[in-house]
């Protein structure tokens, strides 16, 4: 059975996928998505290799909110999240149609808590589980505690 990696350091905070994750499921999403068939927020999220300069794909949930649009890193500090901390932007696609975005970092917990409560709201049933029990109805404390966890991007 394989093994997945979990680190507790918010700094590395990280949750690896398994194999089934990784060569099923990502595969079939990130398909979907190029097809245009994006169910509630799919894309397919590219960014430049912060070494190699080579584009980097997963498929990732896009938030759509009154203040904005964001990317939640649910399984922690990916690599998806250490690229685009250097590039400071990227590209999403569904099917043929690929925009173009920067990004910039949300730091402040007061910021992100209402971003992680709404993303937990709309896929906790996806991936509620990288987040230790803690879900959309947990209290503003709770949620504030894991936030420095899961680093949350605002798209421009």
């Amino acid at each position: 059975m394989p093994t997945t990696t979990t680190t507790t350091s918010p700094a590395r905070h990280y949750q690896a996928p398994g194999w089934f994750t990784r060569h099923i499921m990502n595969r079939a999403i990130r398909r979907l998505s190029r097809m245009g068939i994006r169910p509630r927020g799919l894309r397919e999220l590219r960014v430049q290799g912060r070494s190699t300069g080579d584009w980097r794909s997963t498929p990732v949930n896009v938030l759509e909110t009154d203040t904005g649009r964001f990317l939640v890193a649910a399984r922690g500090e990916t690599q998806w999240v250490r690229n685009l901390r250097v590039a400071g932007g990227g590209e999403l696609r569904v099917g043929r149609r690929v925009e173009r975005f920067t990004a910039t970092e949300v730091t402040d917990t007061d910021a992100a808590v209402p971003v992680l409560r709404e993303y937990l709201e709309r896929w906790a049933w996806e991936v509620g589980a990288f987040f230790g029990g803690v879900g959309a109805k947990a209290t503003d404390q709770e949620l504030a505690a894991i936030v420095a966890l899961h680093p949350i991007f605002r798209l421009a």
